[in-house]
């Protein structure tokens, strides 16, 4: 495991994408630990397979201090970026009791299709879970679960923007879902657009958790991390720029 400095208070390639396993350590104390997810990495473990995670890279990095790592969130495998972990059950119950009351300030980066007009705004959507996917519903639908987020535009691209997202509720896919129902998908997310597939300049969603700030489970105090962008998404970022007319 790899550690930074504490912080507080054409035609695309028909190879697969290779994506790094190296986990940074954003913050680190005896209740808490937040890693840097790299794009490609588990959050946690699927059952039943053997492939690395965020977890299990930490849990034995955990196991050599005779400490151990509770899960309390997740983000998307191809997204990059913040993710939390505890290091008792005690700690854990403490932060997941805040996450499920949606205290903590989650804020996202994301590259979208298209120029988003409006600079900031709400979206409000209805969602039913079927599998893995996110199918939109009505809003009266007894079966649907509702989907807030918050987002500004950073910048504007000759056809895409980036957005600062703010989630209001927690959704599996919650930002993905969202802006492919207002006709602005994630740049490469073949999941809720299949032609995002297509995609050569990003072989991943362009999804980054840059920011989370929560309550410290044992002291109360405000802890707020932050993430810069990985290397792919900073170079499409760059490539998006150079298209602007």
């Amino acid at each position: 495991m790899k550690r930074k400095p504490q912080q507080r208070h054409d035609r695309p390639s028909r190879k697969p994408a290779r994506f790094p396993r190296e986990v940074v350590t954003l913050f680190e104390d005896d209740a808490v630990i937040v890693l840097d997810k790299p794009p490609g990495l588990l959050s946690v473990p699927i059952k039943g397979s053997e492939t690395p995670s965020a977890w299990s890279l930490l849990a034995a990095d955990l196991k050599q201090r005779r400490q151990r790592a509770f899960v309390v969130h997740r983000i998307d495998r191809f997204a990059s970026g913040i993710l939390l972990f505890a290091k008792t059950p005690r700690d854990r119950d403490a932060l997941v009791k805040q996450f499920l009351a949606h205290k903590p300030k989650r804020e996202y980066l994301a590259v979208v299709r298209g120029r988003v007009e409006k600079k900031s705004g709400t979206l409000i959507h209805y969602f039913h879970r079927q599998g893995m996917h996110q199918q939109l519903r009505s809003e009266h639908d007894k079966h649907a679960t509702k989907a807030e987020l918050r987002y500004s535009v950073e910048k504007t691209f000759a056809d895409a923007t980036l957005v600062r997202v703010e989630l209001v509720t927690g959704l599996q896919n919650q930002i993905r879902a969202q802006f492919a129902a207002i006709d602005h998908p994630l740049i490469g997310d073949r999941k809720y657009r299949p032609e995002e597939a297509e995609e050569a300049r990003i072989q991943r969603v362009a999804l980054h958790a840059a920011q989370v700030q929560f309550q410290h489970p044992r002291t109360g105090e405000t802890v707020s991390v932050h993430s810069k962008p990985p290397a792919d998404l900073s170079q499409l970022l760059r490539v998006l720029e150079r298209a602007r007319p």
